[in-house]
C-alpha cells in the first residue's frame, strides 16, 4: 500500500480584503466591482515560496522522523531563485539528511499534483524511506487585475510512503494524467506577469474538456464508479465551473470541496494540495477523495483514507492557519511588499547587502538549520554553537553536540521598536530572546506590532527573509521570532 503518511498547510497572516483593491482601482476598471467579497492571503515582506514551503513542511514533519525523508520534490512557478535549488535551501532549513534527493518542479500550475504522482511513483516498497512532496506559491498580478483579486499566497506539504514501515493515511487508488499545449496563460523568462486569454474560451476548451476527460479515464482505469467519491477537489475560482465538470462526469455537484475562494484565494501550484490537506483535516476513514490539477494538460489522483486519519494530527492545521490572521486594508502596503511599487526609502537603506557565499556555506548549519549547541559535560544549551561551552562554571572545549533550536518555544527578555533603522515595514522590531531549555540570541520580530509587543512574551522561530542584496539578486535568509499562536 502507498499513500500519504503525513501533511500539512500553511497560509500567511496577512489577508487584504479584495475590497481594499476594488476601492483602489474600479476608477481604471470599473468590470471588477463585483468581486469586492472575501480576502486573499497576502505573504509578509520577508516572506516567499521558499519560507512558505519550509513552513508547511514544519507543520507537516510533525512527529515524523527527519532522518527517513529521503526524497524532496518542491514545486513552484514563482522560486526565488532560476539558478540555485530551491529545494536545497528548504531541505538545509528543515534539517533534513544530507544525503536526500533534492528536486524543483516548475513550469505549469498543475507542479503541484505532478509532483505528488512523480512522489507517488518513486516510493520505494519495503523502505522507511519518506518523500516529501511540497508547493508553494506567491504570485504578482498587475494592480487592478482580476488575477490580483484571485490569487493569494500559501503552500502546503505531504509525506509519501508505504505501509510495510509508515502508518498510511490516505492509500493512493490510482492515477491519471493529460498533456496538452493548451496555453491559457503564460510568462515568458524575465516577466513579471502572466499574460491570460479570454476566459470564456479557457473554461470551455480547457477546463471542461480536459478535466472531465482525466476524471473518466480515472474511474474508467481504477474500476470505481462516479457515485463512490465522496470529495472531489477542483482547484478552480471560476463560478460554477467545478459543479459542470462533476455534471460532466456524473459525479455529485454537493462533494465538491470549498475551494477556499473568500479565506485565501487561488494559491496556484499549492492550491491542490491545500485543499487536499483542507479535507484530510476532516475527512472520516474510507473516504474516497478525488484530487484535480490544471496547466497545460490536467492530472487527476484518486485516493482513499484509512482508520489512521482520525488520529493524526499536524503541527498547526490549515484550519488555525486560517484562523490566525491579521488584517491589511493598506493596499499600498500590498504593493510595496510586493515590489510593485518603489518607495522612497532614505539614506539608511543604501548599504551594500553582498553576502559572502564562502561563509554563508561554513556556517549554514547555523542560518539555514537554525542549530546550536548542547554541553555534553554540563547540559547547557547555547546558540551559536561555538567550541567553548558559554557557562562560566564549564568553560569546557569542544563538548558541544548539535540541538535544533527551530523547533524550541522563547519568551522575549527585552525588545525596541527602532524607527530610524532601515525597514520595508517600520519600524524594524529586534530584541533579545531566551529559549525553552536555555540559550539566548538578538533576532528580529516578525507579523507583529509594536502595540503587541512585551516581554515575556511567548514566541516561536520562523524562518523568513532577513534581506535581499538587489544589486547582485540575492535572498539571505534567517530565522526570526514570531508571535506564539
Amino acid at each position: 500500500m502507498l499513500g500519504i503518511t503525513g501533511f500539512g498547510a500553511y497560509i500567511p497572516q496577512l489577508r487584504l480584503p479584495r475590497s481594499a483593491i476594488v476601492n483602489a482601482n474600479v476608477w481604471a476598471n470599473p468590470s471588477i466591482a463585483h468581486l469586492s467579497t472575501g480576502e486573499r492571503s497576502m505573504a509578509n515582506w520577508d516572506e516567499d515560496s521558499i519560507t512558505m514551503a519550509v513552513e508547511a513542511a514544519r507543520n507537516c514533519l510533525h512527529n515524523i522522523d527527519r532522518d527517513h525523508v529521503k526524497k524532496v520534490s518542491f514545486a513552484s512557478t514563482t522560486f526565488p531563485f532560476v539558478d540555485r535549488l530551491n529545494s536545497g535551501v528548504v531541505s538545509s532549513a528543515l534539517n533534513l539528511p544530507n544525503d536526500s534527493h533534492s528536486a524543483d518542479l516548475t513550469g505549469s500550475q498543475k507542479a503541484g499534483t505532478s509532483s505528488l504522482i512523480s512522489a507517488l511513483e518513486s516510493t520505494m516498497k519495503d523502505s522507511k524511506d519518506l518523500h516529501l512532496c511540497i508547493a508553494a506559491e506567491k504570485r504578482l498580478a498587475r494592480a487592478g487585475s482580476l488575477q490580483e483579486l484571485s490569487f493569494g499566497d500559501g503552500a502546503a506539504a505531504l509525506t509519501l510512503g508505504n505501509s510495510s514501515n509508515n502508518v498510511i493515511l490516505a492509500e493512493l487508488i490510482g492515477h491519471h494524467s493529460i498533456t496538452d499545449d493548451f496555453v491559457d496563460h503564460y510568462r515568458a523568462q524575465g516577466n513579471k506577469f502572466s499574460y491570460y486569454w479570454e476566459e470564456r474560451w479557457i473554461k470551455e476548451e480547457g477546463y471542461l474538456k480536459l478535466i472531465p476527460e482525466s476524471i473518466n479515464r480515472l474511474l474508467e482505469n481504477c474500476s470505481v464508479k462516479a457515485n463512490q467519491i465522496d470529495h472531489l477537489i477542483v482547484p478552480l475560482s471560476s463560478r460554477g465551473v467545478p459543479q459542470r465538470i462533476a455534471s460532466a462526469t456524473d459525479i455529485s455537484p454537493e462533494i465538491i470541496s470549498d475551494n477556499l475562494w473568500n479565506d485565501c484565494g487561488d494559491t496556484g501550484t499549492a492550491h491542490p494540495l491545500i485543499m487536499l490537506a483542507s479535507e484530510l483535516e476532516k475527512a472520516k476513514p474510507e473516504k474516497k477523495i478525488l484530487v484535480c490539477g490544471f496547466g497545460q494538460g490536467a492530472d487527476t489522483i484518486l485516493l482513499q483514507t484509512t482508520k489512521a486519519i482520525s488520529d493524526f494530527q499536524s503541527r498547526q492545521s490549515l484550519s488555525d492557519s486560517l484562523t490566525n490572521r491579521r488584517e491589511e486594508n493598506n493596499y499600498l502596503k500590498f504593493l510595496t511588499f510586493n515590489g510593485l511599487l518603489e518607495v522612497e526609502r532614505g539614506m539608511r537603506a543604501e548599504q551594500d547587502k553582498q553576502t559572502a557565499l564562502s561563509a554563508l556555506y561554513r556556517n549554514k548549519d547555523m542560518l539555514l538549520g537554525f542549530i546550536g549547541g548542547h554541553c555534553q559535560k554540563c547540559g547547557t544549551s547555547q546558540i551559536p554553537k561555538t567550541r567553548i561551552c558559554v557557562n562560566p562554571n564549564c568553560g569546557a572545549h569542544n563538548s558541544q553536540t548539535d540541538e535544533r533550536f527551530s523547533d524550541k518555544k522563547a519568551n522575549v527578555m527585552s525588545w525596541t521598536a527602532d524607527q530610524l533603522a532601515y525597514s520595508i515595514d517600520p519600524p524594524a522590531h529586534y530584541g533579545m530572546v531566551e529559549f525553552e531549555g536555555g540559550g539566548r540570541l538578538m533576532v528580529d520580530f516578525t507579523d507583529v506590532n509594536t502595540d503587541e509587543m512585551e516581554t515575556n512574551m511567548p514566541v516561536r522561530m520562523v524562518f523568513r527573509i532577513k534581506d535581499i542584496d538587489e544589486q547582485r539578486g540575492f535572498v539571505r535568509y534567517f530565522w526570526k521570532a514570531s508571535p506564539y499562536k
